[in-house]
């Protein structure tokens, strides 16, 4: 099946630089975001615009949608000139926003009810690897449609793993997620303690990064704390959305995270502080 028609929804931080790859491997690549200014630069590299979910939907063989929250996944899908209003038989819809393993489960059963084919697939490399094409997919739904989507997933990522049935992709996303928050605090208090104890920085890292304790957040944003580097890689606001639904569904498998709720619990300080908008990396502001 040719598949060189894409529609994509949702041209952040991330999803900006996911199109650009695809455009330039050649995919026709219709857009939709709700702020239609923060589309214009694909537009002006050949991208198409379309005004509505819906619009972005028709006549496309792959519909991509990389939003926000669960609500709005819920709206793109199914709101008023939602994709599953007119997505055509055999159509493949891939979510990449982090989401609720529940919410990828019942999007799976409504496009299959119509003959579409739906694949959640949450992505992990933040900006970093949306840009440079070396995203990490975990993917759940039917392994042949996994399998028919892969040469499109290799465009924009390299660590491509099905990982299961609909809602197994969001369910490692949360694993993934749960080791970056908890992490996180580690990597801060590891910056905080080196910086009072009056080390060089730089040579630090360049040890530790090096060592059992090296990690991608010890490599990739521990020298954006020590540059007061903030800018988003990863928001904030979208961290916290990700630990709420780990803590809910570990809540319904009855399960206890005290280290994620604790992640959490600073997370939220620094949302009230003002810093939502501000990338993970802002949890250093904890610490001074």
């Amino acid at each position: 099946m040719d598949m060189k028609k894409i529609g994509f929804i949702g041209t952040g931080v991330m999803g900006a630089s996911v199109v650009k790859h695809l455009l330039h491997a050649g995919y026709e690549v219709t857009v939709y975001t709700r702020t239609k200014s923060k589309a214009e630069a694909l537009v002006s590299l050949g991208a198409k615009w379309a005004e509505t979910p819906a619009k972005a939907t028709e006549g496309q063989h792959v519909v991509f949608t990389m939003v926000g929250y669960p609500k709005d996944v819920e709206e793109v899908y199914n709101g008023t000139d939602g994709i599953l209003s007119v997505a055509k038989q055999g159509t493949i819809v891939v979510d990449m926003t982090t989401s609720e393993p529940t919410l990828a489960k019942k999007l799976y059963e409504q496009a299959k009810a119509i003959g579409v084919h739906s694949l959640d697939a949450p992505v992990s490399g933040g900006d970093i690897g949306a840009q440079n094409g070396t995203l990490s997919l975990m993917v759940g739904g039917d392994e042949a449609v996994f399998e028919q989507m892969k040469p499109i997933f290799e465009t924009f990522g390299q660590n491509i793993v099905y990982q299961g049935a609909a809602g197994a992709g969001q369910h490692t996303k949360m694993c993934n997620q749960i080791s970056i928050a908890s992490g996180m605090i580690g990597v801060c208090e590891s910056m905080a303690y080196g910086l009072k104890a009056g080390l060089s920085m730089d040579e630090v890292l360049r040890s530790i990064t090096a060592g059992a304790a090296g990690s991608w957040s010890l490599s990739n944003l521990a020298p954006r704390m020590l540059k007061g580097d903030l800018d988003p890689g990863f928001y904030i606001k979208h961290i916290i959305k990700d630990m709420k639904i780990a803590l809910d569904e570990a809540e319904r498998m009855n399960l206890q995270l005290p280290g994620l709720a604790l992640a959490k619990s600073m997370y939220d300080q620094l949302l009230e502080e003002g810093y939502g908008d501000n990338g993970t990396q802002a949890l250093i502001k904890f610490y001074k």
